[in-house]
C-alpha cells in the first residue's frame, strides 16, 4: 500500500511539473523568466511521407550540445539514443538506445527491434521529453552540455523492472561495440562503424553510463543468447541489462555521457556535466538555457499556434552544429588523431553544407558571433586534418553526401555577417585550394568533382555548375572583405559569371552541355532533387543580368508567377517546391522584378499553407537547422539572399511585434501581419523607406523598422 501511494505521489508530480506557463523563475531570486521552452513543440516535423517530411526528432537537446537524447526517427522502437540528427533524411547514428521494460528479461534483447514502441507522448519540449511506454512505465529525459538524464517511473503492479542498453545496437550496421558492467549501478563501452545515406560513417563513440541506485540483476546479450554470467561482451546485437527492485524504489534515474575520443573522457564529461543532480535539476537547468537562447527573438501574438511554430522552427535553428570536442578539450579529428582545442573555445561538428549556407549559418552569425566563429574554426581545423574543406560532415568524416562547394559560402556568410573570430588566412588557403586545384580530396571525397573541366571550359553538368558558381563568388566577397585582396576577389567573381555557359537562348533556359563538344543535353538533365524551372534563380549574386537575359523585370515576374501556381512540388515537378533548399530564396526575387508586391504576397502564402504546428507541419526535411531558419527569416521579414552579402531581401513580417535581440543592439521590428500579404509603407528608424533590400549595417547595432501591412496589394511600393 505504500508503495502504491509513493507511485501515485511520483506520477502526480510528473505531471503537475510539465504544466505549460508563461513565466517561470530563472533561479531563486531572479526575476521570472518568459517560458520559450514551453512553446516549442518537438513533434512538430516528426511525421509526413518522404519528401514532405520534416525527419525531425522528438527528444531532449542542448543548445549545440553534443548530446540528442531522443527516439530515432527511423527506429524509435529501440528506446532512447544518445545522437541523432535533426532533419536528416536517411537513417543514421542512434548509438547506445536504452530501454525500460517492466519485470525480467526472458529472452535476448537481439538488435532492440521487437519492443512497441512508446504508447503515448506526454511533453515534448525544447529540453524535454516525457514518455509513456506501452507497459505504462513513464520515461522522461533530459540533457545537458555533454550528457543525458533519464528518469524511469516504473509502474505500481510491477515487482521488478529493466533498463535494456544496447552496445551493438545502432540505426544502422556497426562494425564493432563492447559493453562492460563495471558495478551494480554502472556500465561503459564503445561502438564503431555505421553509414549515412549510402555513404560510410566510420567513426568511434564511447560512452559511461551510471544509475542512481544498484540493481539486483544484471548481465550481457549477445544475438539470441542472455549472458547473465558474462559482465562483458562485444559485436553486433549486444548490450548489457539492468533489473531492479521496483518495489524499493519505483523511480530509477539514468545517466549516461559520451566521447568520440575515449571511455575515460566518456567519464569525465559525465562527472564533471552531471555529477550531484538529479533529473530535475538538470531538466530545470536546461529549460532556462533554452529559455536565454531562445528569448534572444522576441515574439508577440495573440495566437499560441503561431507561437509554436515560430519557437519550435527558432529552436531547430540551434541544435546544430554540435560540440564534439569533451569537457578536457579532446577531440578526434579528420585524421584520426586526437587533438585539443585551444582553451576557452569548442570544435563542432555536423555540417550538412548544401543546405545551411542557404539560411542557417547568416543567422547564427548574428546571433551567436564567437560560437559561429568557433564552428568556422572548426570547418578549418577539419580542413587541415582532411586536406580539404568537408561537404556534408558527421562526427569526424566527410560523408560526401550532396555535391557543391559549400563550406566557402557558409564561411563568407558568417564573415559578412560579423562571426570572424577565426583564422582568416587558412580559411582562404582552403577555400583557394579547393576552387583552384584538381584532385583535392576531403579525407577520400573529392572537393569538386569535374573541376579541371569547370577551369578549361566554365561548365558542369547544370546543377552542380550553379553551386560552384555560387562559392565562387563568396570566395571572391571573402577575398575582397577579409583578405583585402581585390586581384583575387576580381578573379572568382568574373568566374562566379560561368552561369552563362549554361544559357540556352533559343530555349531562354539554363541546361547542361556535353563536355566533348558543348552541344546541348536535354532540358531536364543533370538537375539534382529538382527541375530547371527550380535552378533557373539559383543566381542570387547575378538576379540583375539574369532576369534582362530573359527580357526584363515583367518576363522574369511572369515566370515567377507560373513557379508559385504550386508549393508543394517534388523532385521531378516543374513548380515551387517549398521543401527544397534550391528554392529557398525564390519568393524574395519578386524584389528583383516590376512585382515586388508579391515577394510578401509568396512568403506569406508559403508560411500559411505549407507549415502547421501538427507533426506532418513541415514541407521537407528541416536538414540540420536550415528549413527552420529559413521559417525565421521569413517570420521576421528579412531574408539573407547572396552569398558573402550582409544584407536582407524584404517582405512583410508575420508577426506585429518582433524584437531581434543582437550582440551588439536591439532591433524591433512592428507592424507586420500573418493575416495580412503586403507592405504598404516602411519606415527605418522613422525614416520613410521604399527600399527592398536592407544592409546588416543599418541594423546590426539595433534599430527601429516599421511596416504599415494592408489586404489590398500597393503596386508602386518598392519599385
Amino acid at each position: 500500500m505504500k508503495t502504491n501511494n509513493r507511485i501515485k505521489w511520483m506520477i502526480s508530480l510528473s505531471f503537475i511539473l510539465f504544466i505549460p506557463s508563461t513565466n517561470i523563475a530563472q533561479n531563486a531570486g531572479q526575476a521570472p523568466q518568459t517560458n520559450y521552452a514551453q512553446m516549442v513543440d518537438t513533434r512538430i516535423g516528426s511525421k509526413g511521407n518522404g519528401l514532405s517530411c520534416g525527419f525531425t526528432y522528438i527528444g531532449a537537446s542542448y543548445p549545440f550540445g553534443m548530446m540528442q537524447f531522443t527516439p530515432s526517427f527511423f527506429s524509435p522502437q529501440k528506446g532512447i539514443v544518445v545522437n541523432q540528427m535533426s532533419g536528416s533524411g536517411c537513417p543514421h547514428m542512434g548509438n547506445f538506445p536504452v530501454l525500460p521494460i517492466s519485470g525480467k528479461v526472458t529472452k535476448s534483447p537481439k538488435n532492440m527491434e521487437d519492443f512497441p514502441t512508446y504508447k503515448e507522448i506526454r511533453e515534448a519540449t525544447a529540453g524535454c521529453l516525457s514518455l509513456q511506454m506501452k507497459d505504462d512505465i513513464i520515461c522522461d529525459v533530459t540533457v545537458s552540455k555533454r550528457s543525458g538524464i533519464a528518469r524511469f517511473i516504473f509502474p505500481a503492479d510491477k515487482k521488478e523492472g529493466t533498463v535494456l542498453i544496447g552496445a551493438g545496437v545502432s540505426s544502422t550496421t556497426l562494425s564493432n561495440a563492447y559493453i562492460k558492467i563495471t558495478s551494480p549501478s554502472s556500465c561503459e563501452g564503445y561502438a564503431e562503424g555505421g553509414d549515412f545515406c549510402g555513404y560510410k560513417t566510420d567513426y568511434r563513440i564511447f560512452f559511461a553510463a551510471e544509475f542512481n541506485h544498484k540493481a539486483k540483476e544484471y548481465g550481457t546479450w549477445k544475438g539470441n543468447s542472455i549472458r547473465e554470467d558474462r559482465k562483458q561482451i562485444g559485436g553486433a546485437q549486444s548490450g548489457g541489462y539492468f533489473t531492479f527492485d521496483t518495489e524499493q524504489s519505483a523511480s530509477v534515474e539514468y545517466k549516461i555521457a559520451i566521447s568520440y575520443v575515449s571511455v575515460e573522457n566518456a567519464k569525465e564529461n559525465l562527472r564533471m556535466d552531471n555529477e550531484n543532480r538529479n533529473y530535475q535539476q538538470v531538466l530545470s537547468d536546461t529549460r532556462h538555457e533554452w529559455n536565454k537562447q531562445l528569448g534572444k527573438i522576441e515574439v508577440h501574438s495573440d495566437n499560441p499556434d503561431k507561437l509554436t511554430q515560430f519557437y519550435t522552427h527558432w529552436y531547430h535553428t540551434l541544435i546544430h552544429p554540435n560540440i564534439f570536442n569533451d569537457i578536457n578539450g579532446e577531440y578526434i579529428g579528420a585524421d584520426f588523431a586526437v587533438h585539443k582545442v585551444t582553451f576557452g573555445r569548442e570544435y563542432y561538428t555536423t555540417f550538412s553544407g548544401w543546405d545551411t549556407y542557404r539560411t542557417q549559418c547568416q543567422l547564427l552569425a548574428m546571433f551567436y558571433p564567437q560560437e559561429a566563429s568557433d564552428m568556422m574554426q572548426s570547418a578549418i581545423d577539419f580542413a587541415e586534418q582532411a586536406g580539404g574543406y568537408g561537404r556534408w560532415i558527421a562526427a569526424n568524416i566527410e560523408t560526401g553526401v550532396m555535391h557543391g562547394d559549400p563550406m566557402p559560402i557558409i564561411i563568407a556568410n558568417t564573415y559578412a555577417f560579423g562571426a570572424q573570430n577565426f583564422d582568416i588566412q587558412t580559411a582562404y588557403k582552403h577555400m583557394k585550394r579547393g576552387a583552384c586545384t584538381p584532385g583535392t580530396y576531403s579525407q577520400n571525397v573529392e572537393v569538386r568533382p569535374g573541376l579541371s573541366n569547370y577551369i578549361e571550359k566554365g561548365i558542369e553538368n547544370a546543377s552542380l555548375c550553379l553551386e560552384y558558381v555560387s562559392s565562387d563568388y563568396a570566395i571572391g566577397q571573402f577575398a575582397l572583405q577579409a583578405m583585402k585582396n581585390k586581384k583575387e576577389a576580381s578573379f572568382f567573381m568574373k568566374r562566379s559569371l560561368n552561369w552563362k555557359n549554361l544559357y540556352d537562348p533559343s530555349t531562354r533556359w539554363l541546361r547542361s552541355r556535353h563536355n566533348h563538344d558543348l552541344n546541348w543535353k536535354h532540358p531536364d538533365h543533370d538537375w539534382r532533387e529538382a527541375t530547371k524551372e527550380n535552378y533557373f534563380w539559383m543566381v542570387p549574386h547575378n538576379l540583375e543580368t539574369l532576369i534582362d537575359t530573359i527580357g526584363g523585370k515583367k518576363a522574369a515576374s511572369n515566370r515567377l508567377d507560373s513557379l508559385f501556381v504550386r508549393l508543394n512540388a517534388g523532385y521531378d515537378d516543374h513548380y515551387f517546391a517549398a521543401g527544397n533548399e534550391p528554392d529557398f530564396q525564390v519568393p524574395w526575387i519578386y524584389n528583383w522584378t516590376d512585382r515586388p508586391y508579391k515577394t510578401s504576397e509568396t512568403v506569406h502564402r508559403i508560411l500559411n499553407e505549407m507549415y502547421t504546428s501538427k507533426a506532418d507541419g513541415m514541407p521537407g526535411n528541416d536538414d540540420c537547422g536550415s528549413m527552420g531558419s529559413w521559417y525565421v527569416f521569413a517570420s521576421i521579414g528579412l531574408y539573407p539572399m547572396i552569398p558573402g552579402i550582409a544584407g536582407f531581401s524584404v517582405s512583410l513580417p508575420y508577426f506585429n511585434n518582433i524584437t531581434l535581440h543582437f550582440p551588439k543592439g536591439k532591433l524591433k521590428i512592428k507592424g507586420g501581419d500573418f493575416s495580412k500579404s503586403y507592405i504598404n509603407g516602411m519606415k527605418i528608424n522613422d525614416v520613410k523607406s521604399n527600399k527592398t533590400w536592407i544592409d546588416w549595417a543599418e541594423i546590426v547595432n539595433g534599430g527601429f523598422i516599421e511596416y504599415k501591412a494592408d489586404n489590398k496589394a500597393n503596386k508602386k511600393w518598392g519599385l
